[in-house]
C-alpha cells in the first residue's frame, strides 16, 4: 500500500497556487508548515490508512527539483465533470495541459482523463471511471 507521494518543488508558492486548485476538491486537508505542503485525506475510522497523502516540498539534499521521465501520478475524480472542472482550475493555477479531459482509445472505454504538469514539470492524470456515466463508445 502506499502511504504518501513526496515531489519536489523549487516555487513552492506555485505549487501550493496549482495543488490547492484541484485537491482540496478531491477531499484532501491542506496544511504548510516550514518544511512544504501537505495535502491529506481524512483516515476511515474503520481503516488503517486512506489513499496516499501528497507533500510537496523543496529537495531535502539542496538541488533543482526535477521531474521524473515517465512518473505520473492518478487522482481518481468522482466525475467526468469533476474532471474538466479540476483540468480548468489547474490550469488557471499555472499548470500546463498535457492532454485535456476525454476518452483514450488506449485504454478502457470508461477511463476519462485530463492530464497537466505542475509549475516544477512533474505529470499529474486526473480520472474517472464511473460506471454509471457514458463510456467512450456510447
Amino acid at each position: 500500500m502506499i502511504a504518501y507521494v513526496t515531489l519536489g518543488a523549487d516555487d513552492v508558492a506555485a505549487a501550493k497556487r496549482f495543488y490547492c486548485a484541484f485537491l482540496p476538491g478531491l477531499g484532501y486537508d491542506f496544511e504548510e508548515s516550514s518544511e512544504g505542503l501537505s495535502y491529506t485525506l481524512p483516515e476511515p475510522p474503520d481503516r488503517f490508512a486512506a489513499q496516499p497523502d501528497v507533500y510537496i516540498k523543496p529537495p531535502f539534499d539542496g538541488r533543482p527539483a526535477s521531474a521524473g521521465n515517465g512518473t505520473m501520478i492518478a487522482f481518481r475524480a468522482r466525475s467526468q465533470k469533476q474532471v474538466r472542472e479540476l483540468h480548468a482550475a489547474g490550469l488557471a493555477a499555472g499548470g500546463s495541459d498535457e492532454g485535456g479531459p476525454g476518452f483514450r482509445e488506449a485504454y478502457g472505454p470508461r477511463f476519462y482523463v485530463a492530464y497537466l504538469r505542475d509549475p516544477g514539470g512533474n505529470k499529474i492524470a486526473l480520472f474517472s471511471d464511473d460506471p454509471d456515466e457514458p463510456g467512450r463508445d456510447g
